[in-house]
């Protein structure tokens, strides 16, 4: 696959832009709905996608190598499904062939961030815990996909620590 082809799995639906959680003893993530300060809401792109390890020490350059590696990529994830051996689902925008279907599917986090990092302070983060990036919607399962974790039942803040390569680059 050519770098094109590479970049072209990304469905644009923002949920590696999250900023995720990982508990310290059992190694489990958590996703939140705060939002990398470069995000951008309404397009759910990255501002500056050229520049973005520059401003973002920790956003991640996804590979294929990388994908393999990364137990933080949404289910949904088209990096995640081929690396798995599994197809792209029928909303993604190749196979579609429409770029809104991402949003249709309920898949982007198009209307869902409710804030972004600078504007939360570390001890609240936890606060913003949310089960549903980890989960693929039942309108949009395929036989390809399993749900996603579950939200937790209880974690203490002093367990939880963010996760350093909470952000995915292609």
């Amino acid at each position: 696959m050519n770098a094109r082809e590479w970049e072209s799995l990304c469905d644009g639906c923002g949920r590696c832009c999250l900023l995720k959680l990982q508990d310290e003893d059992t190694q489990k993530i958590y996703f939140t709905d705060i939002a990398c300060d470069l995000f951008d809401p309404k397009s759910c792109r990255c501002k500056d996608y050229k520049n973005r390890q520059a401003q973002v020490s920790d956003c991640v350059r996804l590979t294929p190598h990388e994908v393999r590696t990364l137990p933080w990529l949404p289910p949904s994830c088209a990096y995640r499904l081929i690396a798995e051996g599994k197809d792209l689902m029928d909303w993604h925008p190749l196979i579609s062939k429409d770029p809104l279907s991402v949003q249709k599917a309920g898949i982007s986090v198009h209307g869902r961030v409710k804030a972004f990092e600078k504007e939360v302070p570390f001890e609240d983060v936890i606060d913003y815990i949310v089960a549903w990036p980890g989960k693929i919607p039942k309108s949009a399962k395929s036989d390809s996909t399993k749900p996603g974790s579950t939200k937790p039942s209880s974690t203490s803040r002093a367990k939880i620590s963010p996760k350093s390569s909470n952000r995915r680059e292609k």
